[in-house]
């Protein structure tokens, strides 16, 4: 073999799963240029493909996948407020979130906000319940707290309701509630009604990151992806996320070639009653499926028209469209079929999907979409009957955990029968359609793809409510596909990624366990400590930790990235910046050698908690010190 064929990087000795029915497994992969070029047994990649200059990867024996594609997350919106927020994800106890939340106020500088946004339930505290106003209040006097739960109310505190002008004058506004006192004067408590605007037009008031700090928070979002196996995404646009403004920072990552994460983007309509001239101006803008393979535009959606948004909080009655819905959607549709713009529509209830497919078939009887590809989003409640529907047509469906957090209000509502099915996931793939998974991440579920694995395969909130019996469950195998080879469909990406095969995409993850051996109800435990994307390291922890890049410290220095980081994990050593809460061995030598006021010598059962490790924090306040070196 010359030179110029031997591999860049040669990974060995692993349990590689590829996805790829002719070949599931292999012990090896050589890469070169961005591609596998031999997928196989050890000696087929070494022997084969090692040169003078070829970097060997030992894998030490442990389970490789392909690279994470997830098919609906809100990437760009969340990288532009990632270093902004207090992660609530993984938080076990409303108590342990709180001393999360006190020691935040400390840090925060005027006039910024403390801000916990989606990815958690009450459901997963020990406690089940949020904070009252009082409790916010008294840990927070005067620096604006904004807490977001699900889609179905926001917190806020006396401070926050000071900075976004909110007094016994200001109206609500239509679908929303300022709940107020007896006096008139609002509480602090906002709820959809069901309409979540009130919710994130709240939110937009509070202070932004500068354009430089902007780049570092997108940045630290896709490493924190990378480090739960996370190598593609297809972004679903988002509320005040106006195009080209707001992505002028992933422009500039992708140009700097900083890209972490490969993204596909949809783009979500801005302007309520203008939304087919957004799609009018950004088709002439914009070439279907025009970029790069790290980078490109993927068509229309999530948000089609305004009128057809069915907001998903079950806590409230489904919401009844109004009729202007189906000429407004039509008139979007038969543009975007004309342009050949693939298009995703967010659908909650089957009575949404019903009245859509009927403006979608009418157009496609003038205008054939003739292989265009296109899908609903969500679709809890989708009947069999508009399955086949969707089939017809040529649609898919991606589905996302938002149950796992809701499924405890919907089977309030509706029933625990009913929620069985929610979304029928089982026959979707038995009727033959694309069905692809992901997050719906940042505001609502938690970006992590693990839990939504794990809900695929157990069925479970993560209260611990188990929803589903048998019929709706998936194996490990199927559902770790629809995380993989089945995205694929849905960014127009079939046959060059989401498997380890020769020829594809080089992306992948290497797990901190074996996700076909452990536990179920440990799934939503893994993330990765070797991924690569593109034929490049871009994420390494524990052995792999020589391998890794360099993470940059989030900016601005008071970020709660920098104290708390992400997503909180319960197992030592998963955390994505080093601190002595993730090293046992030098947690127990520095505080074992007498007793704490409140642990004992039971310090080893304290770490598995996710309380801060700072004396001025919740424990130091009880008078343990365990954690304040």
């Amino acid at each position: 073999m010359s030179s110029s064929g031997f591999a860049d990087l040669i990974l060995y000795n692993g349990l590689i799963t590829t996805m790829n029915r002719s070949h599931p497994e292999a012990e090896a992969v050589a890469i070169k240029e961005g591609t596998f070029i031999e997928v196989g047994s050890d000696a087929d990649c070494i022997l084969n493909c090692r040169g003078p200059h070829t970097r060997l990867i030992d894998l030490r024996g442990q389970r490789v996948i392909p690279g994470l594609i997830d098919s609906h997350i809100h990437l760009i919106r969340g990288g532009l407020n990632f270093n902004l927020e207090l992660r609530w994800e993984g938080v076990r106890s409303l108590a342990d979130a709180m001393a999360m939340l006190r020691e935040q106020v400390d840090r925060t500088p005027a006039p910024q906000w403390v801000r916990v946004v989606g990815g958690f339930t009450e459901h997963q505290f020990a406690e089940k319940r949020l904070p009252t106003l009082d409790e916010l209040n008294a840990v927070a006097p005067h620096t604006p707290v904004f807490i977001l739960h699900l889609y179905d109310r926001a917190l806020l505190n006396g401070a926050a309701l000071r900075a976004v002008g909110y007094d016994k004058n200001t109206p609500n506004p239509p679908g929303g509630e300022i709940q107020r006192d007896a006096a008139g004067n609002p509480t602090g408590l906002l709820l959809a009604k069901p309409n979540a605007l009130i919710l994130y037009a709240s939110l937009a008031k509070g202070p932004k990151l500068d354009p430089d700090d902007q780049v570092n928070s997108t940045r630290l979002f896709m490493r924190e992806l990378n480090r739960l196996g996370v190598t593609s995404v297809i972004d679903a646009g988002g509320g005040f996320q106006n195009y080209p403004d707001d992505y002028q920072i992933v422009d500039r990552l992708a140009k700097d070639d900083e890209l972490t994460v490969r993204i596909a983007y949809n783009l979500f309509t801005q302007s309520k009653g203008g939304e087919l001239g957004d799609f009018q101006r950004w088709s002439d803008l914009l070439a279907p499926l025009a970029g790069s393979e790290t980078y490109r535009h993927n068509g229309a959606g999530e948000m089609l028209v305004f009128s057809g948004a069915d907001f998903e909080d079950f806590r409230e009655a489904r919401p009844d469209l109004p009729p202007n819905m189906e000429p407004d959607l039509e008139a979007v549709i038969r543009h975007l079929v004309q342009k050949r713009w693939p298009f995703r529509m967010h659908a909650t209830y089957e009575e949404t999907i019903c009245r859509a497919l009927d403006v979608f078939e009418l157009v496609n009887r003038d205008i054939p979409f003739d292989g265009l590809h296109w899908w609903f989003d969500h679709a809890e409640t989708v009947s069999l009957q508009s399955i086949e529907r969707i089939k017809a047509l040529g649609g898919g469906i991606a589905v996302q955990h938002r149950m796992a957090f809701q499924g405890e209000y919907f089977a309030e509502r509706y029933g625990a029968k009913a929620a069985e099915q929610t979304p029928p996931i089982r026959r979707m793939l038995e009727a033959g359609l694309p069905v692809g998974a992901g997050t719906d991440a940042t505001r609502v579920a938690s970006y992590n793809p693990w839990t939504s694995l794990s809900w695929l395969v157990t069925g479970k909130t993560v209260g611990g409510m188990r929803m589903y019996g048998e019929g709706n469950l998936l194996d490990r195998h199927t559902a770790l596909r629809l995380w993989t080879h089945s995205n694929t469909w849905f960014s127009h990406d079939e046959g060059r990624k989401g498997q380890i095969a020769v020829g594809q995409l080089a992306d992948l993850a290497v797990l901190c366990r074996d996700y076909f051996a452990i536990p179920e109800d440990e799934i939503n435990e893994l993330y990765a400590e070797l991924t690569v994307m593109n034929g490049k390291v871009v994420h390494g922890s524990g052995p792999f930790a020589d391998h890794a890049p360099p993470l940059p410290p989030a900016s601005p220095d008071w970020s709660p990235v920098n104290r708390f980081g992400p997503y909180r994990h319960h197992t030592p050593g998963a955390g994505m910046f080093t601190n002595t809460k993730n090293n046992p061995a030098k947690f127990l030598s520095s505080c074992c050698s007498t007793p704490c006021g409140v642990h004992g010598h039971a310090h080893a059962k304290a770490l598995a908690s996710s309380v801060p490790a700072d004396d001025r924090g919740f424990w130091g306040a009880l008078g343990c010190a365990c954690w304040a070196f």
